[in-house]
C-alpha cells in the first residue's frame, strides 16, 4: 500500500465521543468502589473524567458544588498533593447529606494516594473516580492498592469507529489515517502528518519510554530501546524472551539474558504500550506458555517507533483487530488447531494450523481469522482451513481488507470487510 504524507487531512476539531467509557462509567456509579481508569498515558483518561463524566452528571441534575474535582497535575493544586492539606480540604467542601462525587486527576502525584482514598471511602455519601498517567499508576496490579476496594476500567486510545466520528471524510481514507497514524486523541486531532509524526515519536522518547526506564532504574536504556524496536518490526510475530534474546545476539552484535528480556516485556505490558496474546490449543482445550505474540496498543506509536519505514497494512490490520476485540471486552488468545493429514504416501503428517483470535465473553465465544486480501479460491481454502478444523459450532469470522458485503461460505464462514467490522459494534453476530 502506498502512503502519501501529503494528502490533506480533514479532523473537525470536536467533541470526540467516547461513549462507551462513559456508558461503563455509568453503570459503576455509587457501587461503593473506587472508580479506576487505567490505560496508557494520552489515551483520554483525564477528558472522559473532567469533561464527559462530569457533563453528564450535571445533566443528571447533580449541583456543581457536589463535584469536588482535582488535578494534582496543576500547579495551583501543588499544595493538594500533600494528603494533610488534601484531605481536610475535601471534608470541607462535603457540606450536607447528598451525594457528592470526587474526580481526581494525576493521582500518582498526591503522596499516600492509597490511604487517602481508602479515607475517603469511609465518608459515606462520596463516589471515588481516579485516574493516572504514570508507568506506576497504570500498573496491572493497580487494583490490589486498595485493598479490594477498587473498580477498574481500562481506557483504549480512540477505535476506528470513533476516530471516523471526527474525520471528515469517507472510511477508506480514514482508514489511510489510522493504519498509519493511529488513535492518540492528542495526534488524532493535528492538522498536519508533520505535526503528528513529530508527537508521535515524541511521546514515546520523552513519555512512555522515560516513564518506564524511571520507575523500573533500567540502567541500559539503549538496550531496552532496541528491543522496542524488535518488537515493532515483528507485530503479531510468535516469540518469546528465549528467541528475542538470541536476536540480540546474532543480530545486534550484543548479549542480554533471557531474564531481562523478560523484565522488559513486563514492563512494556504493564505500560499498556503492547499487549500479550497467549496461544491455546483449540482441541486441546489449554493454554501453552510460548511462544506468544505481542501487539502495540497504539499502532501510531509502532510505527513512530520505526520511523513509518516498514508499515505491512496486513500486520498493521491484524493489530487493529486486536486491538478492536480487547476493545470490546473479549478475552483474545491466538489459537492453535493440530491436526493430523495424510501426506499421499499414506503417512499420517502431524500439522499446527493457526487462528488468529480465540475472542471469549462469558459464554459467547468467536474464532477470527485476519486476511489482508482473498483474490481466489485457493486462498479462501487456505484461510479457512483452520477454522473448518474446530469440531465445535462456535462462529467462525474472516476479516478481510474490503469485500462487497458480509457474506457466508458454503461452509457457514463470515466473511466481513474490515470496515463493515470494526464499524458496526454488533458485526460479530451479523
Amino acid at each position: 500500500m502506498h502512503y502519501d504524507h501529503e494528502f490533506s487531512i480533514k479532523v473537525i476539531v470536536m467533541e470526540i465521543k467516547r461513549d462507551c467509557y462513559l456508558n461503563k462509567l455509568i453503570t459503576k456509579k455509587h457501587n461503593g468502589l473506587i472508580k479506576v481508569i487505567t490505560g496508557m498515558r494520552r489515551c483520554g483518561k483525564s477528558y472522559l473524567l473532567f469533561y464527559i463524566f462530569k457533563k453528564h452528571l450535571l445533566e443528571s441534575g447533580v449541583a456543581a458544588d457536589h463535584i469536588i474535582e482535582i488535578a494534582f497535575d496543576s500547579y495551583e493544586n501543588k499544595k493538594l498533593r500533600d494528603p494533610e492539606v488534601l484531605y481536610p480540604y475535601v471534608k470541607e467542601k462535603i457540606l450536607d447529606g447528598e451525594k457528592y462525587y470526587i474526580l481526581l486527576d494525576e493521582v500518582q502525584l498526591l503522596e499516600e494516594f492509597e490511604s487517602v482514598l481508602n479515607g475517603f471511602m469511609r465518608i459515606p455519601n462520596v463516589d471515588v473516580y481516579v485516574t493516572g498517567s504514570n508507568a506506576k499508576f497504570l500498573s496491572k496490579d493497580i487494583i490490589t492498592e486498595f485493598r479490594g476496594r477498587g473498580d477498574e476500567l481500562h481506557m483504549n486510545p480512540l477505535s476506528f469507529a470513533e476516530f471516523m466520528s471526527v474525520y471528515e471524510g469517507n472510511k477508506y481514507d480514514g482508514w489511510k489515517q489510522y493504519v498509519l497514524y493511529g488513535g492518540l486523541p492528542s495526534v488524532v486531532l493535528l492538522p498536519t502528518p508533520e505535526q503528528k509524526i513529530e508527537l508521535l515519536k515524541r511521546l514515546f522518547d520523552e513519555t512512555y519510554v522515560n516513564d518506564i526506564v524511571g520507575r523500573h532504574r533500567i540502567r541500559n536504556k539503549d538496550e531496552f530501546e532496541e528491543l522496542i524496536n524488535i518488537l515493532s518490526s515483528g507485530i503479531g510475530s510468535l516469540t518469546n524472551p528465549k528467541k528475542l534474546s538470541d536476536t540480540f545476539k546474532t543480530k545486534k552484535n550484543k548479549k542480554i539474558s533471557v531474564n531481562t528480556v523478560k523484565s522488559y516485556l513486563d514492563y512494556l505490558c504493564d505500560a499498556f504500550i503492547v499487549s500479550k496474546a497467549t496461544r491455546y490449543d483449540i482441541k486441546g482445550r489449554k493454554y501453552i506458555d510460548t511462544p506468544q505474540k505481542y501487539y502495540f496498543s497504539d499502532v501510531g506509536l509502532r510505527n513512530a517507533r520505526i520511523n513509518f519505514r516498514q508499515i505491512e497494512e496486513n500486520h498493521t490490520m491484524e493489530n487493529i483487530i486486536f486491538n478492536e476485540l480487547v476493545g470490546r471486552d473479549f478475552n483474545v488468545d491466538v489459537g492453535l488447531v493440530c491436526v493430523r493429514d495424510d501426506d499421499g504416501s499414506g503417512k499420517t503428517t502431524r500439522k499446527q494450523l493457526e487462528v488468529d483470535f480465540v475472542c471469549n465473553k462469558g459464554s459467547k465465544r468467536y474464532y477470527v481469522q485476519s486476511a489482508f486480501a482473498i483474490p481466489d479460491e485457493a486462498k479462501m481454502q487456505q484461510e479457512s482451513n483452520s477454522l473448518l478444523r474446530i469440531d465445535d459450532t462456535f462462529k467462525k469470522i474472516i476479516v478481510v481488507k474490503d469485500t462487497p458485503a458480509p457474506w457466508y461460505t458454503d461452509d457457514g464462514v463470515l466473511v466481513i470487510s474490515v470496515y463493515d467490522f470494526l464499524l458496526n459494534a454488533g458485526s460479530l453476530d451479523m
